[in-house]
C-alpha cells in the first residue's frame, strides 16, 4: 500500500533541511512525498541568510489543490514562519484532518535564537491540540512550557509531561543536547529521547551519540521520518524505536556525503546507497568486517554505557538485572522462531543444521540460565508468563520478525547475527573486566564469555559472509541495514535497563 505523506514546511535550497529533507525521509521510508511551501529560505550549511513567505492564502491553496485530488495518509508540519501561515494551517487541519499528525514546532533555533515573532508563538498554541505527536527541541519544549532551558533529561521530561497534558498529543523529547552529566562529568554521552503521553507515562528511547558536525536538519528528518513510518507501524514507539535507528544510520553516513563547509546534511538515502556496505565482498574486506566498523559508534556505545559498567565491576542492581533478564527471556522465545525460520530459508545443508541447533540452543538458554536466576526473586506464584513485554523488546522481536517473514535469507541472516555477535564480543570484555572473586552475575557473563559461544559467533559470521557473497547488489544494502537495525535494537535492549528507580546514577 502506497502511503500518500505531505509535508507543510519551508524550503532550504541547500537540500538538507525543510521540505528537501521531508521528502527525502519520505522516500527512505517508502512513502510517496508531496510538499506545500510556507516559506523560501536563502540558506547553505553555513547558515540562513533571508526568508521570504508567500500570502497565507497562497498556503491554503496549495493545502486545497492537495487535498482535493489525493488522499492524505500523514503529515509533517515544520517551518510556518508567520502566524497567518498558522491559522491557515490550523484552518485546512479542521477540514481535512488526516490520519496522523506530526508537529514539529520551529520556533528556536538550537543556538537559542527566536524564530517566530510572538504573534506566531501565540497562534502556535492553538496548532498543537490538532497534532498527534510534537518534536519541540529542547529550547521549544522550554518555551511552550514556560520555563527554562531543561538542564537534565528528567526536566526535559517533566516539561514534555505538561506540555502533553495541556495539548493531548505524544510529545517526543530528544535528549541530544542534554548536557553530558548534571555534575560535569565525563561520562559517555548519550542520545537517548524519551516518547511522552498525555497521561503522564514516557518511554525512553535509547541511542548512542554520534560525533559529527553533520547535524543540518536532523529535526526536520526525525519528524518527517515518523510521519512516513507510523502508517507503517502499529504504534507511536514502535514508529519512533525505527525512526531513530534511521536517523543514527544517516549520521553515521553524513561523512560520505561531503556536502558544504559548515554543518552538513546527514544521508538520507544511506540505506539505498550505502558506500561502506554495498561492494561485493573481497577476502581482504568482507560484508561482515566492514559492517563491524560501520557500527562501531554503537559498540563503543554499548560498551561504555552504565548498565554494562556495572555489570561489570557488579554493582549493578538487582531489580535492574533482574528486568533486564525478564525481557530477555521474552526475547530469547521469539529470538528461537526467527532463528528456526532463518534455517528453514537456508540453502545449504549446513547453515540449516546450525541454525536449527541455535533456535534449540536459545530456547535452552531461556529455560535453564535466564530461569535459574530470576528464581532467585521471583515468587512460586510468578513466572516469565506474567513479565511484561517491553516497547523496546517489543520493537526488536517486531523487527526481526519482519526480517525473517520476507522469506529473503541474506536479510534474515544478516538481521539475527548482531545478536550473536555483539553478545559475544561484550561477553569478552566484561570477562575481562569483572572484578575477581564473587560476582553475582558470574553466570551469565561466563555464559556469553565462552570459547563454545565465540566458535558458534564465528560461524554465524561465516555463514553470514557467504550469503553476502552470493548476493545482489539491492540484497546487499538490505543486509546492511538489517545489520545495523538489529545493532541499534541490542543497544537500546541493554540501554532500557537502567530506566528503573533502583538506578543509582
Amino acid at each position: 500500500m502506497t502511503i500518500r505523506a505531505l509535508s507543510i514546511a519551508g524550503s532550504d535550497p541547500s537540500g538538507g533541511a525543510g521540505i528537501q529533507a521531508d521528502l527525502k525521509s519520505f522516500a527512505a521510508h517508502g512513502a510517496y512525498g508531496m510538499a506545500a511551501i510556507t516559506s523560501l529560505t536563502a540558506q547553505n550549511t553555513r547558515g540562513v541568510r533571508g526568508v521570504f513567505s508567500p500570502p497565507a492564502e497562497f498556503l491554503t491553496a496549495q493545502l486545497d489543490a492537495v487535498s482535493d485530488d489525493i488522499t492524505v495518509d500523514t503529515v509533517k508540519i515544520g517551518m510556518l514562519g508567520t502566524a497567518a501561515n498558522i491559522t491557515a494551517v490550523a484552518r485546512w487541519l479542521t477540514a481535512h484532518r488526516p490520519p496522523f499528525v506530526v508537529l514539529d514546532p520551529v520556533m528556536v533555533s538550537t543556538s537559542g535564537d527566536r524564530l517566530l515573532d510572538p504573534d506566531a508563538e501565540q497562534a502556535m498554541s492553538t496548532l498543537l491540540p490538532l497534532a498527534d505527536l510534537l518534536t519541540p527541541n529542547l529550547a521549544e519544549l522550554a518555551v511552550l512550557v514556560g520555563e527554562p532551558l531543561a538542564a537534565d533529561l528528567a526536566t526535559a521530561i517533566a516539561q514534555g509531561s505538561r506540555l502533553a497534558a495541556r495539548t493531548g498529543a505524544t510529545v517526543l523529547v530528544k535528549g541530544g543536547h542534554v548536557p553530558r552529566a548534571a555534575d560535569g562529568s565525563a561520562a559517555p554521552h548519550t542520545a537517548t529521547d524519551a516518547l511522552v503521553e498525555p497521561d503522564g507515562s514516557h518511554t525512553l528511547l535509547p541511542g548512542p551519540w554520534v560525533d559529527t558536525r553533520n547535524t543540518h536538519g536532523t529535526g526536520c528528518s526525525l519528524s518527517s521520518a515518523l510521519a512516513a513510518l507510523r502508517p507503517q507501524r502499529e504504534s507511536w514507539f514502535a514508529a519512533a524505536a525505527d525512526a531513530k535507528a534511521w536517523l543514527t544510520g544517516a549520521l553515521l553516513a553524513s561523512d560520505e556525503l561531503a556536502v558544504g563547509g559548515g554543518n552538513g546534511p546527514v544521508n538520507h538515502l544511506y540505506r539505498a546507497f550505502p558506500a561502506a556496505a554495498a561492494a561485493p565482498p573481497t577476502t581482504a574486506d568482507t560484508f561482515s568486517e566492514r559492517m563491524w566498523r560501520q557500527v562501531t559508534p554503537i559498540r563503543t556505545a554499548i560498551e561504555t554505557m552504565p548498565f554494562i559498567r556495572a555489570l561489570a565491576d557488579g554493582t549493578l542492581p538487582w531489580p535492574n538485572f533482574r528486568f533486564y533478564l525478564a525481557q530477555d527471556a521474552q526475547y530469547l522465545r521469539e529470538y528461537a522462531r526467527c532463528l528456526a525460520r532463518v534455517a528453514a530459508l537456508a540453502p545449504d545443508q549446513d547453515a540449516q543444521l546450525f541454525f536449527a541447533r541455535a533456535s534449540a540452543g536459545a530456547l535452552d538458554a531461556e529455560l535453564t540460565l535466564h530461569s535459574a536466576l530470576l528464581s532467585r526473586a521471583m515468587t512460586q506464584a510468578e513466572s516469565l508468563d506474567g513479565v511484561e513485554v517491553s516497547p523496546i523488546t517489543s520493537g526488536y522481536v517486531d523487527h526481526l520478525q519482519r526480517a525473517c517473514a520476507a522469506g529473503d535469507y541474506t536479510e534474515a541472516i544478516a538481521a539475527v547475527l548482531p545478536c550473536f555477535w555483539l553478545y559475544q564480543h561484550i561477553g569478552e570484555r566484561l570477562a575481562a573486566l569483572r572484578t575477581p572473586g564473587g560476582h553475582p552475575y558470574a553466570a551469565w557473563i561466563d555464559t556469553y564469555a565462552d570459547p563454545e559461544f565465540a566458535r558458534l559467533t564465528a560461524t554465524a559470521i561465516a555463514l553470514t559472509d557467504r550469503a553476502a557473497g552470493r548476493a545482489s547488489a539491492d540484497q546487499l544494502r538490505v543486509m546492511a541495514a538489517a545489520f545495523e537495525r538489529s545493532s541499534q535494537y541490542e543497544w537500546m535492549f541493554f540501554a532500557q535497563g537502567t530506566d528503573l528507580p533502583s538506578w543509582p546514577v
